[in-house]
């Protein structure tokens, strides 16, 4: 991945152009910007920050941006976690997961509205880490798990979007020679295509419609789910548990890993960075907009999906409502809609994911004194995007079973960087009471997440075992 290797481009110095450390590097656009004095060219910021996370947005463009973060076809899953926990617990733990993740990413903008009153505005999870924590490694790790997420969720929403065309071809042409790589091709050159916008921001109507899109196939899939559960034709529903108690511990847990990788981002700090400063306050409001959408989108679907199937539901509930064997359960207008909504949305999330990747890319190859649309900039611009896209749709190709791939990735990467980090940081970048409510509630979610991170590795281990006998290089395919 970019950033990784002997050279460490994304630790260069954009004030001296020399390598920096961590501690130093945190430090780097702020020291610049109090040499930059007015009428000097704005070479201070280094391009990644001055071109890819430029800091010009409003709270409903950053609001934009977190919704299609958090809010995507994973919804879909979310009756199956109620599946494995029931009605009462399965409810309560998604209304506590959806608690946690907006306390502990408030808790992320408190610690980058603190850093920055201090006059250190970070931009960069990385670096607010390393800062706060004060750790090498931490800066290393975060980065690291950060990359990992970011190519991983871009080259499952190309797999997954590949998935959708396929669907509609096969339905259109069922005895079609066209295969599965086909199809991550015609996404792959479409991505890249958008992939040339230059920075998070300039997603801000993308994004917009990705919010959209999420509740039209949320409604779409919530009304189809309504109308199985009450046909003629509609499933037993049974919602009783596991017999077996070591079985229904495990089922549950599993629930909670799927809860918690759906409300998971991991680029929050990323985010914030697109506000005009001063960005204080303003991701309060582009949290609470961001989860006013998710209450709608998360809830309806798996509220419906749960009723209508119960015990039977699949782990995506679209399986759920065309069975392998029987009719479908809902008009096929309906589904190819659905399907087609979200495959708009997968190319907005693997826009918003690629950022990440495209700030270490361009700090380190372009040149912030340069216009972002000079020949100097663009060319490498567009010949790095290009290639990370096409080096992402490679692995699609060659692992279409990437998904239970990425559930491990998120079990060990969502976590940490999602509940663990931010309640550590608070504590020690704001240093609460240690006997204060606030102090020991952040410290029982550090322990009970770092729990259910690992059981929630544990269980997609599992899952990626069981699965192995299904798996081919390059399959036509996707296994679910």
């Amino acid at each position: 991945m970019a950033g990784t290797g002997g050279g460490t481009p994304f630790l260069l110095s954009p004030v001296t152009g020399r390598a920096a450390t961590p501690s130093s590097a945190v430090f780097d656009v702020d020291a610049a910007a109090a040499h930059h004095h007015p009428g000097k060219p704005a070479a201070a910021a280094d391009a990644g920050a001055a071109f890819v996370l430029e800091s010009k947005g409003t709270w409903w463009h950053a609001g934009f941006h977190l919704t299609t973060a958090i809010v995507g076809p994973t919804v879909l899953t979310l009756p199956y976690a109620l599946r494995g926990m029931g009605w009462g617990l399965g409810l309560a733990a998604l209304t506590a997961v959806a608690a946690v993740t907006f306390y502990a990413y408030f808790l992320v903008s408190k610690v980058l509205d603190h850093c920055e009153a201090q006059g250190r505005r970070h931009i960069r999870f990385r670096e607010l880490a390393a800062d706060v924590l004060g750790s090498g490694w931490v800066f290393y790790l975060v980065v690291t798990v950060q990359t990992a997420i970011n190519a991983g969720v871009t080259t499952g929403s190309i797999l997954l979007a590949a998935d959708c065309l396929q669907i509609m071809y096969s339905s259109l042409a069922p005895n079609g020679t066209l295969k599965l790589y086909h199809f991550i091709i015609i996404v792959a050159v479409v991505l890249a295509f958008l992939s040339q916008l230059p920075s998070f921001h300039s997603l801000r109507y993308i994004n917009l419609g990705s919010l959209i899109l999420s509740f039209g196939y949320t409604i779409l899939v919530s009304a189809a789910c309504i109308r199985a559960g009450v046909s003629a034709s509609a499933p037993s529903k049974d919602y009783s548990l596991s017999s077996s108690g070591s079985e229904k511990t495990f089922n549950a847990f599993l629930s909670i890993s799927i809860l918690a990788s759906v409300f998971g981002n991991g680029i929050l700090p990323e985010i914030q960075a697109t506000l005009a400063p001063p960005a204080a306050g303003k991701m309060v409001k582009a949290l609470a907009l961001c989860y006013a959408v998710a209450f709608f989108t998360f809830y309806f679907p798996a509220i419906t999906g749960y009723w209508a199937f119960g015990n039977e539901v699949q782990s995506n509930v679209l399986q759920s409502l065309m069975p392998d064997s029987g009719p479908s359960l809902a008009p096929t207008w309906l589904l190819g809609l659905v399907v087609v909504l979200v495959l708009l949305q997968l190319l907005a999330i693997a826009l918003v994911y690629s950022q990440v990747a495209y700030e270490i890319m361009e700090k380190s190859s372009a040149d912030a004194a340069r216009g972002r649309f000079s020949g100097r900039n663009l060319a490498p611009r567009v010949a790095l995007r290009t290639a990370y896209v096409a080096a992402c749709a490679f692995v699609a190709a060659m692992l279409p079973f990437f998904g239970d791939i990425v559930g491990v990735v998120g079990a060990v990467g969502f976590v940490p960087l999602d509940f663990v980090l931010p309640v550590v940081m608070y504590n020690m970048a704001l240093a609460p009471p240690r006997r204060s409510p606030v102090y020991l509630v952040n410290v029982a979610i550090m322990v009970v997440f770092t729990g259910v991170g690992v059981i929630g590795a544990v269980a997609s281990v599992r899952k990626l075992v069981l699965d192995a006998g299904k798996f081919r290089l390059f399959s036509d395919t996707v296994v679910d």
